[in-house]
Formats: structure tokens, sequence, C-alpha cells
């Protein structure tokens, strides 16, 4: 599906009243000019391939359990050669969404919550459901956020390493030393000067 909004390219939207209890199946690609765009919109060089995978299943109280994969090859440049180099994006997927009324009465944590939570060192708190937009949800919305968020902000080259700038430990390795050197030179080869000499004064005779 092509869309016309270049800020939001890639949407393959499923309604949540066409999915069967017993699931849905959806696989996709996003094409050359949604690639592009993708790739505009995220700093890349380009995006040669872009596909998703999503299996969704109805849960109580109109939930859509989400599971599937985002695949991608994206075209970046090395921080340290600044070379073109490319990288592969392999991303499982695994949410829940719930209509946004149940969302909003999801129970909010209390300040005494906060401040004095409950001693539960092995338990982890779930993310919150997705909200489900106007009975729809946006496989390709959801696939373009995941594709975003596993780009790597600082791309290199596997043999490509930082060399730091290492201060000279020896005053004498130091870029100027080699004139000081010189003006040293320069110094203990000139003649000594010395001040002129003062004339004597003529010695008088003693009177007697």
């Amino acid at each position: 599906m092509t869309n016309t909004n270049p800020r939001d390219p890639w949407r393959v939207p499923v309604p949540v009243a066409q999915i069967p209890e017993s699931g849905l199946h959806r696989e996709f690609e996003a094409d050359q000019a949604t690639r592009e765009a993708m790739a505009e919109i995220a700093g890349l060089r380009n995006i040669p391939l872009a596909s998703a995978s999503f299996d969704m299943a109805t849960k109580r109280g109109g939930r859509i359990h989400v599971t599937g994969r985002v695949r991608a090859r994206i075209g970046q440049t090395c921080v340290v050669t600044l070379d073109p180099i490319e990288n592969e994006i392999d991303e499982a997927i695994d949410l829940l969404f719930a209509p946004s009324g149940q969302i909003a009465g999801e129970k909010i944590p209390q300040l005494t919550d906060v401040v004095d939570p409950p001693v539960k060192p092995d338990a982890e708190t779930p993310d919150p459901p997705e909200p489900i937009v106007n009975g729809v949800i946006d496989l390709g919305r959801l696939a373009t956020d995941v594709l975003f968020l596993a780009i790597d902000p600082y791309p290199r080259k596997p043999d490509a390493v930082f060399e730091p700038y290492i201060e000279p430990a020896e005053p004498d390795d130091h870029p100027f030393a080699a004139l000081k050197a010189m003006q040293d030179d320069a110094a203990s080869a000139a003649p000594e000067k010395h001040p002129p000499r003062q004339p004597k004064s003529p010695s008088r005779g003693k009177t007697k």
C-alpha cells in the first residue's frame, strides 16, 4: 500500500473488527518509494530492503496480541572512516494492544507506591498496552517504529578503530622542540659580547 504522507510513509492499517477469532497473519514489504521516504526521515543513505511479518491474536476485552519480526538492510556511513556501509536489522516484536478507553482506565501508581514500593525483587512491571486508534492497528507504522529504534546511531566498519591523540610524554618530543634546539645552538655559537672598556683616568701626582 502506497501512502502519500511523507512523514508517515509505511502504512498497513488492519481494522480490529476484521481480525477473526482464529487470528490473522500478515507479511508485507516496503516498496522503493516508501523505503526512500523512510531513509530520508531516518537520515540514512538508503534502505535497500524492509519487510515485516506479524501474527495478530484476539484476547479478552477487545485486546490484540501482536507478535512478529521486522527485517531490513540499511545504508549508513562509518563514523570512523566515512566509508559507506550496510547493516542488517532483525528485530522481534511482542506487544499487546488495547482500546484507548481501557488504557486510560489503567491503574496509575500512587505516590505511596513510588516512595515506598512493595518489595518484589524478582517481579518485573509489564509494559502498558499500546492504544488501538480508531479501531485500527497500523502494522506499517509499528514496523517503522521498530526499524528506526534499531538503527545504530554510531555505525562503523568491523575493522575500524578510533586512534586517540596521544600527548608526547617527553618535552623533547614536542613539535617545537627542534626549533628550540636550533635557537639554543645559535645562541651558544655566537661570540660572547663584553661591555666596552672604560678609559682609565690619568693618575694625578701627590702634592706636598
